[in-house]
This record gives structure tokens, C-alpha cells and sequence, in this order.
């Protein structure tokens, strides 16, 4: 059983989480586990980067 202090000290660490910079506005992107199956493929951070991509690519 973990001790108390363990969990806590996990509990909202994201710095051993990768990340990537967005294609549209470059800044980093952390892992979701919402992304967790297709991480290689996510692009984009927002839905509004992904317009605007979608919009300068037409």
C-alpha cells in the first residue's frame, strides 16, 4: 500500500506526461488519456486551431 505522502506527491504530476507543440499555434500539447489511442495522430490543441488550419490549407 502506497503511503499517504506518495499519493499526494502523484496526484496532479504531469511532468512525466510527454507533450508536442500544436501545428497551428506551436504551443505544447500534454498528453489526455482522452488521447490515449491515437496520440501520434493529434494535431492540433483546439477545435479552433483545427479551423483554422482547416481554413488556410482551402
Amino acid at each position: 500500500m502506497k503511503s499517504t505522502s506518495q499519493a499526494i506527491a502523484h496526484r496532479g504530476n504531469k511532468a512525466h506526461l510527454p507533450s508536442k507543440p500544436c501545428a497551428v499555434c506551436g504551443l505544447p500539447m500534454t498528453w489526455r488519456r482522452k488521447w490515449a489511442r491515437n496520440w501520434d495522430e493529434v494535431r492540433y490543441c483546439s477545435d479552433a486551431c483545427r479551423r483554422k488550419r482547416a481554413h488556410a490549407a482551402s
